[in-house]
């Protein structure tokens, strides 16, 4: 969950639009049948799908997400990305599978992709990957929801905590991510104001105690990175050194190309703009940011600090053609517009 260019932490719809909402904890009751979606979330991660195929299927049934934005978010083209759905359909169907909510045995082990699905479905609506929107408030709001009603059916489990907790302190954000033409506001310089205290709050207090447990997971240390973000009162009064350290965990536990970007940004912080380029470079190779615009949008960020100008603008417009998101390449557009008038 990244801001593009600032480098901070940071795929059929079955539900109409309008009943996608994102109702407050105390109001999300899980009936005896458990929610219909929530079973189409488990159905949808059939042991016998391909992960791949339980991710793209769960994003287009329950997620809402069309066809090619999914072949976007895997990097394939859209006619594979159809046939694949396609496939995956059809295999639940000669499985035979009941529309219900699994056994405990079967929910535990199907439990770590529901909560990947649930927490793409968030990202794509926190940052839409394509169109002329940054946010996609009805995929954040569904994505929410259906991780409440997941947390009242498991409440003890602590990823299912964590990964709430992370989605709340990012959406806390949201009042303040963009202005009123739709324009993006980096972290660093959002009016933290117009945060939402209440979701803060509730974030904190989740994660504060699920970290109790003494059992860290990935997304309770995202969760944990987020509340540190958000506690601060100013950008400058953020407690890089923690993050940094909580990156560090969560390399170790769940290592990325993208944890590793945002571990250069904190080092950065921490240490200078030349150790958080020097930490890109160990993954400017790798093939899973192949196409994409966050390692360029980093480094852009990252030279810019450090006083490079030209090769900052140079990697800022690289990054803004890379992106298919209108917000987010004008934001680029426009960091790079602003060093060559500097």
């Amino acid at each position: 969950m990244t801001d593009a260019g600032a480098g901070e932490d940071t795929e059929l719809a079955l539900l109409p639009r309008h009943r996608l909402t994102a109702p407050a904890a105390d109001d999300t009751e899980l009936p005896p049948s458990a929610d219909d979606t929530l079973v189409l979330l488990f159905l949808c991660c059939r042991p016998e799908l391909t992960p791949a195929s339980r991710i793209a299927l769960t994003l287009r049934a329950v997620g809402g997400l069309t066809t090619a934005e999914i072949a976007h978010a895997f990097l394939v083209p859209e006619a594979t990305m159809g046939q694949r759905i396609s496939r995956a359909k059809q295999r639940i169907r000669r499985s035979g599978a009941r529309f219900e909510l699994p056994g405990p045995e079967d929910r535990g082990r199907r439990l770590p992709e529901v909560l990947h699905i649930l927490y793409l479905i968030f990202n794509e609506g926190y940052t839409a990957t394509s169109g002329p929107e940054l946010l996609r408030t009805d995929l954040v709001a569904e994505a929410i929801r259906l991780t409440r009603v997941l947390g009242r059916l498991l409440p003890d489990d602590p990823e299912v905590a964590g990964l709430l907790a992370l989605m709340l302190l990012t959406d806390a954000r949201r009042p303040a991510r963009t202005l009123p033409d739709g324009a993006l506001v980096p972290l660093a310089e959002q009016d933290r104001s117009r945060w939402d205290r209440a979701a803060i709050d509730e974030g904190v207090a989740l994660i504060t105690a699920t970290l109790r447990r003494r059992r860290p997971g990935p997304y309770q240390l995202q969760a944990a990175i987020a509340a540190v973000h958000d506690e601060a009162e100013r950008a400058e009064d953020t407690d890089w050194p923690q993050i940094l350290a909580l990156y560090e965990m969560l390399e170790r536990i769940a290592p990325s190309p993208v944890v590793t970007l945002n571990r250069a940004v904190a080092l950065a912080m921490v240490a200078g703009p030349r150790a958080g380029l020097e930490l890109l470079e160990k993954v400017a190779g790798d093939e899973r940011l192949a196409g994409q615009h966050r390692l360029d949008a980093v480094r852009a960020h990252l030279l810019e600090r450090a006083g490079e100008v030209s090769a900052a603008r140079e990697a800022y417009r690289r990054a803004a053609a890379a992106t298919r998101s209108l917000p987010e390449r004008r934001h680029l557009h426009e960091r790079a517009a602003r060093l060559a008038g500097g």
